[in-house]
Parts: C-alpha cells; structure tokens; sequence
C-alpha cells in the first residue's frame, strides 16, 4: 500500500490552489449578486447573451455546455425579472430566440461592478505589474481551455 509521505503536497498544486480559490470567490460573487435576485449562472447567460444579437435556447446550451433545461429554467427566471425577452424566429416559428432588455443591459453592468469591486478586494495586496502579470497569466490559461478570456 502507497502512503502519501506528504500530505500539504495537494495543497501545493496549482490545480487545487486555483479549484479552492475559484470556489471561494465563487461564493463571495455569488453573495453579492443575490441583491439582484441573480445567482452566477444567471450572470453567465446574461453575458452570453450580450456578445450576440439574438440565440435560441437551444444555441445557447450548446455554446454554454450545459443542459437545454437549465438554460430554459435561467431564461425562465430572467423573464420574469425583466431582464430578457423570448421572441418567435420570424424565419423559424419553431424557434425561441432571447435577447436582452434594457432591464438585463442594467442587471449586467451591475454584475460587472460587482466582480470588479471583488477583483479589487481580491488583488489589493498585489503590485500594479503583478496584478498584471497575473491577469496575463490567467487569460493564456483560459484560452488555451477554449474559455473567454475578457480581452
């Protein structure tokens, strides 16, 4: 039987290091959020839907990655908050499409506000160049996992 001779090595990695550090500010996101009535998910739909004009529900699960019924159950949700409309393809009847309202416009920018206020919670301990550095750093790794990098 192999012994793990040294427990901190977990901590150590970056996997971990980067998973609990997600996590963490996940939650503190997520808590200040929640004055909106939006959680996370929410958000990301959202921003999905600002990059594009217009997508079906079903474009948007595709490109999220996620269930077609979760992203039925955040437009649902949004709906009702204002924040999106579910329009009828005039080329395909069949077809829902969503776009943003002003009220979602709002609901974003407010998000926006949140993750930057945290970002600066989050980085004040560093330096000007090493927040850059690190801004640099996560953006190379997010693009090479096929994911936004906010440039």
């Amino acid at each position: 039987m192999n012994e793990v001779k040294n427990p901190a090595g977990l901590p150590s990695t970056l996997s971990f290091r980067l998973g609990t550090l997600g996590s963490a500010v996940a939650d503190r996101f997520a808590a200040r959020i929640a004055a909106y009535d939006l959680k996370p998910k929410h958000a990301g739909l959202l921003t999905a839907l600002s990059l594009e004009q217009v997508a079906s529900q079903q474009e948007l699960a595709l490109r999220l990655g996620v269930a077609p019924s979760l992203v039925v159950a955040l437009a649902d949700h949004l709906e009702r908050l204002g924040a999106i409309e579910r329009l009828r393809d005039p080329a395909d009847r069949r077809r829902q499409v969503l776009t943003l309202t002003d009220r979602g416009r709002e609901l974003l920018r407010d998000c926006t506000t949140a993750a930057r206020t945290l970002d600066e919670e989050l980085t004040a301990g560093l330096t000007a160049a090493e927040r850059g550095a690190f801004l640099r750093v996560l953006g190379r790794l997010a693009a090479d996992a096929g994911l936004p990098t906010g440039d």
